[in-house]
């Protein structure tokens, strides 16, 4: 991974030229992570606010910007763009698709939108190349919002999810996974028709749990608010998200209605059962569902500090088989296994090998079992680190 120290080219992850559209705190933070990263890459910022446009440029997050009417925007799509990030609301999307294919751009296209459902079918029926559309959605965020929140340090040690399925060129996936990996992100595949449901789960829920517990302690708060000051520590930590944008979590508890309803009354159930429990006087069951969720809690992977010492390959042939980086990553990741580089080693016109690096993290052997079953042949061999070089 770059450093400070060890600034990569724009050569290192194969997009010499993008545009990041939207310039908030995922879209800034984003662009201002690859210009610390690869100092050499040209990005282009695009947002309706030309105030954030000059501060952008001020700031050296970009190297240029524009309002999306501006005719530079085009020129630059045109002529030297090879990668477009999507970082606005899902209400933009689909107003910005479509000014790429009026304008013939047939590149690689990602974006950081929290669901999916959306913009995947507008990205198939938009886009002139919707093959080079790669779901993407970065797992963290602030309760602040806009530029002035971004930092370049925002994705440093979090999963970003990628979307790949059997249309996506494998090489266009590789490049977008070597620039996420570059700014210290680490890529986690998981298959589109999934992916609402699971951040339903592990984002917006949460999202709404934390607003519940504001409205409750707000509610029995009194005049002098001193409930409220007793609200410190944990309290203060489970809801801090309830301070994000209302507007904007409204569009994404709407975009993804159905996984976000099934969630809540999940959850409505689960809570229930404590309140059930309290009412019979059973402490055994009241017992068990909290070390039920300690013993889960404890489980959760720790920060992502694994070693490098002993590194693993992976050969995997491609040939005449679509859909191989797809369902590999998506197999590695649903293991526990990270992958720290990944590689296409072209053998002839038709053929070729996916070669996979992975940390010491995960279940090799469910990794080796699930690729099997799936009518893979892979080999593993161990892969010991190159003198100088700088591993994740």
């Amino acid at each position: 991974m770059p450093t400070s120290e060890n600034n990569q080219s724009a050569a290192g992850h194969g997009f010499d030229a993008l545009a990041v559209v939207g310039l908030g705190l995922i879209g800034a933070s984003f662009a201002a992570a690859v210009r610390k990263a690869f100092p050499d890459a040209a990005v282009f910022g695009v947002d309706v606010d030309e105030r954030t446009n000059q501060e952008a440029v001020a700031r050296g997050w970009v190297t240029m910007a524009s309002t999306p009417s501006d005719p530079a925007f085009e020129r630059f799509v045109r002529e030297e763009c090879q990668l477009v990030v999507i970082a606005t609301p899902v209400t933009a999307v689909d107003d910005y698709l479509k000014m790429l294919a009026n304008w013939g751009y047939a590149g690689v296209v990602t974006d950081t939108v929290s669901t999916k459902a959306h913009i995947v079918e507008a990205a198939s029926a938009i886009l002139p190349a919707p093959q080079n559309y790669i779901p993407g959605h970065p797992m963290t965020g602030s309760e602040k919002s806009g530029i002035g929140a971004a930092r370049e340090d925002l994705f440093k040690g979090i999963n970003w999810i990628l979307c790949p399925d059997e249309s996506t060129i494998p090489e266009s996936f590789q490049k977008l996974y070597e620039l996420i990996t570059g700014v210290e992100a680490r890529v986690i595949s998981l298959a589109r028709e999934e992916h609402d449901k699971a951040v339903a789960i592990v984002s917006h829920v949460p999202h709404m749990v934390a607003s519940s517990l504001m409205q409750l302690a707000n509610r029995h708060a009194d005049e002098s608010r001193a409930l409220m000051r007793l609200a410190a520590g944990g309290f203060k930590d489970s809801t801090r998200i309830a301070a994000g944008s209302p507007n904007l979590w409204c569009g994404i508890a709407f975009d993804n209605a159905e996984a976000l309803r099934d969630g809540l009354l999940e959850m409505q159930g689960i809570i229930g059962k404590f309140a059930e429990a309290l009412e019979r006087g059973d402490r055994a069951a009241f017992t068990g569902m909290l070390a039920d969720a300690a013993d889960a809690r404890r489980a959760l992977p720790a920060a992502w500090v694994p070693s490098t010492e002993d590194l693993l390959e992976v050969r995997i042939p491609m040939t005449d088989r679509k859909g191989v980086v797809a369902e590999v990553t998506t197999i590695a990741s649903s293991v526990g296994c990270n992958i720290q580089s990944i590689e296409i080693d072209h053998v002839t016109e038709s053929s070729a090998v996916l070669s996979l690096v992975l940390t010491d993290e995960g279940d090799v052997g469910k990794l080796f079992g699930k690729l099997v079953a799936a009518g893979y042949s892979a080999s593993f061999s161990p892969l010991t680190p190159r003198v100088g070089v700088n591993h994740a």
